[in-house]
């Protein structure tokens, strides 16, 4: 079983996910948006304190502020593999150009050690996850299915009656809302979806009630 535990970290309330394989205590951590010495502290705390085994870094997509902790990650976590789809390495690769302007001056890049592809399974101990390509918000995002859970990691691609901004470089309108048609709403109502910024929701409600899809 999957057992997902949030932060909310940075500027721009963002949220960092710990997916923690409750019989093994592997853990992937998911778009750390942890910054400050203080946010960075609790995340490492929580993974102490709960004796949690990091083994992975994902990003969904590499806008800065879900990429603005994956240099800590992996220098507190040295040598697990750092995970992102080929198409968001121009993304992120673009940070350090506007960090500063942004506020985040101390910003530290870190490449990714392999890819992200649709339908790839990730094994975190005895769960799994599947991979699906969802661009519109950028041009690499992915998010991560727990088919077993019932549970969504979606990054900035669907919230609560919302949907991910697409004007920023390499957003698209049209094809956001296809990824959402075609990757989300396919899933069975009660999936329970943790997004990128802001509360949870479920596949059923936003289908019902988001006002950008009905």
């Amino acid at each position: 079983m999957l057992r997902i535990v949030s932060f909310t970290f940075n500027g721009f309330a963002e949220n960092t996910y710990l997916l923690i394989d409750e019989a093994t205590r592997a853990t992937a951590i998911v778009d750390p948006g942890a910054y400050s010495r203080a946010e960075q502290q609790t995340l490492r705390d929580y993974v102490a304190e709960h004796d949690l085994a990091v083994t992975l870094l994902l990003n969904t997509h590499a806008h800065i502020d879900h990429v603005l902790g994956n240099a800590f990650v992996l220098n507190t976590y040295p040598g697990i593999p750092f995970l992102l789809h080929a198409l968001d390495l121009p993304t992120l690769r673009a940070v350090p150009t506007y960090a500063g302007p942004y506020g985040f001056a101390n910003y530290e890049p870190a490449e990714p050690t392999g890819e992200l592809v649709a339908g790839q399974i990730i094994k975190l101990g005895e769960s799994e996850l599947s991979v699906r390509f969802a661009p519109g918000h950028a041009p690499g995002h992915v998010v991560f299915y727990d088919e077993a859970g019932g549970q969504l990691v979606g990054g900035d691609v669907l919230f609560k009656s919302s949907i991910g901004r697409t004007d920023l470089p390499g957003g698209d309108h049209a094809t956001l809302l296809k990824s959402i048609k075609d990757e989300l709403l396919t899933l069975p109502d009660a999936t329970v979806v943790y997004p990128g910024h802001g509360p949870t929701t479920t596949i059923g409600v936003e289908r019902r009630s988001n006002p950008f899809l009905v």
